[in-house]
């Protein structure tokens, strides 16, 4: 761990002191920080009231987040965040692994065990990915390998996971976090969804073959008006309560369910945005925002009662882009503007999201980043935060990078290796809802160039994300040389990483990158 770190990290009050309790002269060594991961599910890039854009957008001033905005003032806010996949459980499990989706083969959403989640598309097949998800031991069509909260848990943290796990599919080991290195696990399961959000449906969508979705562990709840967004914020506060009596380090992974279908409301909120003349779905939607937000005030309004802020790293971010496929109102594919598409998509807006990093003392305040980075990267960034004896053994060979540096650095770091460095995502699945982008697709980010290949159409596309957010000019016809060299580096990067291809369903051989 650098000494500039460490020495910002001697300032942070030590785990379970107060303010009046502050030490009057630094410790030998700094107590370990508390880590939340504060993880929303399909939240996108204009969904907060926090301008990514330099100025408030109409998304931005549609939504209520007042803790969000918060955040962002107290700490650091990335600008070019992007999530590892376009959809959820890829992302999800680079988090807690470190490993790109192309190295994982965890390439798209699992459900049951062995299931084929992957919708067809004219002319292409899947590959043999792994369908099943991350697993705790070895098994055919799953990830193996170390584990974020194993890590932490080894290096002395208590470990709670809350809400949507999504790691592993319905009927292996993966499914519960508590096998995945985690000492608590309130509400996690399979399920990408919840059945319901409703107490009064008791979190579920009733008997049937959508039961595995119902809402584990929260039977507390059950016929009452407690909306799931609240009853996992009543039990996430009471784990931290639980670690600080314990006088442990706590990690706590907390990954909400909304705001992902179904958009049910949650009525503390809705009328308000009724009021101001939203259609009624997307005053569901907005329901469901502000009650994240809400979760997310109340967590470290918790925090700050214990006197842990100072010693507490806050992570806000999505899994991938904002829904805008379907389910929401018109205009489809129109809700993550200026950027292109949502969920699904190969365009930024199904892969560009929020992320806020809040860590006092250490994080400058009001800080804006706009070097591109991904959900690789907060691996083996976790790992060295939290001080693990030998961190670069579980690093070795990823791709994601320790953004220590930037986060505590004053002013953005003249570093290239960082603005410069490859971004890739290798999709090679149909999500199955049509939309711009939304098709199997590789692509790689260098600097403020975006290439992608359309493995359906046999298509590049190629942008110039600094002068054309929104991806409306193809420039691979011309800036063919730069196209190239671009379609090189990507064939060479997903070689590397193993990258499994998607199949002609005609001649059954896998479909390779060519070079334009």
């Amino acid at each position: 761990m650098g000494s500039a770190l460490l020495a910002l990290m001697a300032m942070a009050l030590p785990f379970g002191a107060t303010n009046a309790q502050r030490p009057t002269r630094t410790p030998a060594r700094a107590a370990p920080p508390n880590i939340i991961v504060f993880l929303v599910d399909d939240l996108g890039w204009q969904d907060t009231q926090v301008p990514l854009t330099g100025t408030p957008t109409a998304f931005n001033q549609r939504y209520r987040t007042p803790n969000a905005l918060a955040l962002a003032a107290a700490g650091m806010t990335f600008t070019n965040f992007y999530a590892a996949s376009p959809v959820c459980t890829p992302t999800r499990v680079t988090l807690i692994t470190g490993a790109s989706p192309v190295r994982t083969h965890v390439t798209n959403w699992t459900q049951r065990e062995n299931e084929e989640t992957s919708e067809p598309f004219p002319g292409l097949l899947p590959p043999d990915w792994n369908r099943n998800g991350v697993s705790p031991q070895p098994m055919a069509h799953a990830f193996t390998g170390p584990l974020l909260p194993a890590i932490l848990r080894d290096a002395g943290y208590r470990t709670i996971h809350v809400g949507k796990a999504h790691w592993g599919a319905t009927g292996t080991r993966g499914e519960d976090p508590m096998a995945l290195g985690f000492d608590v696990n309130i509400g996690g399961s399979s399920a990408g969804q919840p059945g319901s959000y409703l107490g009064s449906k008791n979190y579920s969508s009733g008997p049937g073959e959508g039961a595995f979705r119902d809402v584990p562990g929260l039977a507390a709840y059950h016929g009452t008006d407690t909306f799931l967004t609240e009853a996992l914020t009543r039990e996430a506060n009471r784990a931290i309560d639980d670690a600080v009596a314990r006088q442990r380090p706590f990690f706590l992974h907390f990954a909400h369910y909304a705001v992902h279908t179904p958009l049910e409301a949650d009525a503390r909120f809705l009328q308000k945005y009724l009021d101001a003349g939203l259609p009624p779905v997307e005053a569901r939607y907005a329901s469901l925002i502000e009650g994240v937000d809400q979760s997310l005030g109340d967590v470290l309004a918790n925090v700050e009662r214990h006197g842990l802020t100072h010693n507490t790293l806050v992570i806000f971010l999505s899994d991938n882009g904002g829904l805008s496929a379907h389910t929401r109102a018109p205009p489809l594919h129109e809700h993550n503007a200026p950027l292109r598409s949502g969920k699904g998509s190969a365009y930024e807006g199904g892969i560009r999201v929020p992320l806020l990093v809040k860590w006092p003392s250490t994080v400058p305040a009001g800080a804006v980043r706009d070097a591109p980075t991904i959900t690789d990267d907060l691996f083996p960034t976790l790992l060295e935060v939290a001080g693990v004896p030998n961190a670069s053994a579980h690093t070795r060979g990823l791709m994601g990078r320790d953004l220590r540096r930037v986060l505590t650095s004053a002013s953005m770091p003249a570093d290239r290796r960082l603005a410069d460095r490859p971004l890739l995502w290798h999709y090679p699945h149909f999500w199955g809802v049509r939309g711009p982008g939304i098709e199997p697709f590789s692509a790689l980010r260098v600097g403020r160039h975006k290439l992608i290949y359309f493995y359906g159409r046999r298509q590049f596309e190629l942008y110039d994300l600094s002068a054309d957010l929104g991806e409306r000019t193809n420039l691979v016809d011309t800036q063919r040389p730069l196209a190239q060299r671009l379609a090189a580096q990507l064939r060479k990067a997903l070689r590397e990483a193993g990258a499994q291809m998607p199949i002609d369903a005609a001649t059954k051989r896998p479909v390779e990158v060519p070079v334009p």
